[in-house]
């Protein structure tokens, strides 16, 4: 049986992972309405992002709206492929075919 994703199987990590696969390939989600999807504070999003980044698993991206900064998260082809294996993995778990 393969593996599960530890940089994935966390489960704050998949909600993030979750809400940035179900964004078409080429949009962002910004910081603000990505902490409410998934329910963090600040510093827990911020450390969570750090982790997925540093696995090649989103981009972010920081710039500023007039003097106000901005952070946009976008999954990459290489995040969204390891999400796609983890849920596959998850779902011959749950089928009974990777047992």
């Amino acid at each position: 049986m393969a593996e599960l994703d530890t940089v994935l199987h966390q489960p704050i990590r998949l909600k993030i992972m979750a809400a940035l696969k179900a964004c078409p390939a080429t949009e962002a989600l910004d910081f603000v309405a990505l902490k409410t999807i998934v329910g963090a504070t600040d510093g827990n999003l911020g450390a969570h992002l750090a982790t997925l980044e540093g696995a090649g698993h989103i981009q972010v991206d920081k710039d500023f709206v007039g003097k106000k900064p901005r952070t946009r998260v976008q999954i990459t082809r290489t995040g969204r492929r390891a999400f796609e294996a983890y849920v596959a993995l998850l779902r011959g778990i749950l089928d009974g075919d990777a047992i």
